[in-house]
């Protein structure tokens, strides 16, 4: 595949009155050392094997990449994302939230890591427009069942819509859904666990918790869909799956995905749990996403995977046509350091191309002008 340079302004390629375009992000984990920075934080003590403080996750930041501000502005850690988006001006945008959000709780039996962020620090996810944060993830519920409320009340409060946990199944399993000029989206949210999710943490009609698939056949999923799609509808199903790294995609993966397209009710599969970015696939002319990558982590001062580079994310925008469709896709390649996502250096960015051009299929790439990287379908 041939690196070109496209000289255009990148909202040419997705402004279109016939296109919506989706922001999707992976993991936003703004607990434990993220939390730590903000105005408001949580009792920084937790009860992992080696660290007892969510403070010296911020200082084995520091260790590697200098001085890091507490007390920050809710933008602080978007960086320079914020500029870029304002700019690109997405419909919806979409993140996977993997945190507890609650100051209180006790932490999970027998749960080795525990994510929490204050209620307060909603405010980083309004500083972004985020319009939907998907909770059906492994870290959801760290604090406890009880607490699970204290997530959606701040959230909803601040104006953010969820999906993929609730106070039982039905809510648990019902849709965030968006009404625009263009016709509605809706986003279904569900885990796996492969992706280290409890079993115990599943909702179910009489108890809350997160909507955790018993299989990965995609039969429940479709009849869930079947009940809220409307004609017009373009659907976002987002999961959360998977180990955290290596680029492989098993069989039962790939299987789901195409069969939930296949069905013809989904129009972009939004897979996360990866640490770095996966495969990118176009299927049947509509988006998989197998892993998104974390996009605001703690995990800075910790060493290990370095072949992975996880310090390196990206930003995915879709430009979808009326019927759900890919069109094209800008790429946002970002880079994490001191707690704050900057724009990914050349070489960075490059790193990142090579690594779409090996894993992905049924795309191609090119680098734009301005820094960023654009996907079209073959």
């Amino acid at each position: 595949m041939q690196r070109q340079a496209i000289a255009l302004f990148p909202t040419c390629l997705l402004a279109a009155d016939d296109k919506t375009v989706v922001m999707l992000a992976g993991d936003v984990m703004l607990g434990r050392g993220i939390d730590q920075i903000q105005r408001h934080s949580v009792d920084p003590r937790i009860y992992e094997d080696y660290v007892h403080s969510a403070v010296d996750y911020v200082r084995l930041a520091e260790q590697k990449s200098g001085p890091i501000p507490r007390r920050v502005a809710p933008e602080y850690v978007w960086g320079d994302a914020l500029s870029i988006l304002r700019s690109l001006a997405p419909s919806v945008r979409i993140v996977n939230l993997e945190t507890a959000v609650t100051a209180s709780g006790t932490p999970w039996p027998g749960k080795g890591i525990q994510y929490r962020m204050h209620p307060a620090n909603v405010d980083v996810l309004t500083a972004a427009r985020i319009d939907c944060a998907v909770i059906s993830n492994n870290h959801v519920l760290d604090w406890g069942r009880e607490v699970l409320p204290d997530a959606l009340s701040a959230l909803h409060r601040a104006g953010v819509k969820t999906a993929g946990a609730g106070s039982n199944l039905e809510e648990a399993s019902a849709p965030a859904i968006f009404d625009l000029k263009e016709g509605r989206i809706l986003v279904f949210a569900m885990a796996h666990e492969s992706a280290g999710v409890p079993s115990s943490w599943a909702a179910s009609p009489a108890r809350s918790g997160v909507n955790l698939l018993r299989d990965l056949s995609g039969n429940d999923v479709i009849a869930n869909i079947k009940r809220y799609r409307k004609p017009g509808d373009r659907v976002v199903v987002s999961i959360h799956w998977g180990g955290n790294w290596g680029y492989d995609i098993s069989p039962e993966q790939e299987r789901f995905a195409k069969t939930l397209i296949d069905s013809g009710l989904v129009d972009i599969i939004h897979g996360h749990s990866s640490h770095h970015p996966k495969r990118i696939e176009v299927y049947r002319g509509h988006l998989i996403l197998y892993g998104a990558g974390d996009l605001i982590n703690d995990y800075e001062g910790i060493g290990g995977y370095a072949e992975f580079r996880s310090e390196l994310s990206l930003i995915y925008l879709p430009a979808l046509s009326k019927s759900g469709a890919i069109e094209s896709m800008l790429l946002v390649p970002m880079r994490m350091q001191r707690f704050r996502l900057n724009r990914a250096s050349a070489d960075e960015r490059e790193w990142l191309l090579r690594l779409l051009q090996r894993e992905s299929r049924g795309l191609r790439f090119a680098t734009t002008s301005e820094g960023l990287i654009l996907a079209r379908p073959d």
